[in-house]
């Protein structure tokens, strides 16, 4: 049940970052043709920048549920590495748990943020004029799809420690070796990978 739960986070959050992708490409081809407009014109289009603002700080959050899934995020594993399997798998669900509750207290704040946005309908301070609780609305979404994420792979990573499948626990929290981010890239196609059981056949 939790590999499956897994793998259709795992597809919504590809989705996820796929649209926030596109947002970023429109928003820099928007940023472009203003940049182009003001140099060989003299037209600029208001709000190319405070746009592209918005869409960068809504997209980085929709960006967030994929990076967990796949563990891009950026962790420091020279002691780490060294550490027996029990202890970095105790260690793994213990950074995912304060993870979680700095996320918590931060989308809790978010969607206050955003609700009050909503209700007082405030407005940018340019020339535009935008409704606050747009740009607010994405940005807590994403916020709220990583702190679904989050619960549910803090939830998978304790049940795999009690467990004791510290495989598993490293395989959905840990610290990806070097051989699993050669695979994340390249998708496994046409790949063997150098193991101590290949190289003594050779």
């Amino acid at each position: 049940m939790f590999a499956k739960i897994h793998h259709r986070l795992e597809i919504i959050s590809r989705w996820a970052v796929w649209v926030g992708g596109a947002a970023l490409m429109a928003a820099a081809f928007m940023v472009t043709v203003d940049v182009l407009a003001r140099k060989f014109i003299g037209v600029t289009m208001s709000g190319s920048d405070e746009y592209s603002g918005y869409v960068f700080s809504a997209t980085t959050t929709w960006a967030y549920s994929y990076c967990l899934l796949h563990r891009s995020n950026v962790r420091i594993d020279a002691f780490y590495s060294l550490l027996p399997k029990p202890v970095a798998a105790c260690l793994d669900v213990v950074g995912c748990i304060l993870l979680f509750y700095y996320m918590s207290i931060m989308t809790y704040y978010a969607g206050i943020s955003f609700g009050n946005s909503w209700q007082s309908n405030s407005v940018s301070i340019t020339t535009l004029g935008t409704p606050q609780w747009i740009p607010q609305l994405f940005w807590f979404a994403g916020l709220l799809l990583f702190l679904i994420t989050l619960i549910f792979v803090t939830l998978y990573a304790v049940v795999a420690l009690l467990q004791h499948n510290w495989k598993l626990v490293a395989k959905i929290v840990g610290v990806p070796s070097m051989a699993d981010v050669i695979v994340e890239e390249t998708q496994g196609h046409d790949v063997v990978l150098a193991t101590s059981d290949t190289l003594d056949r050779t």
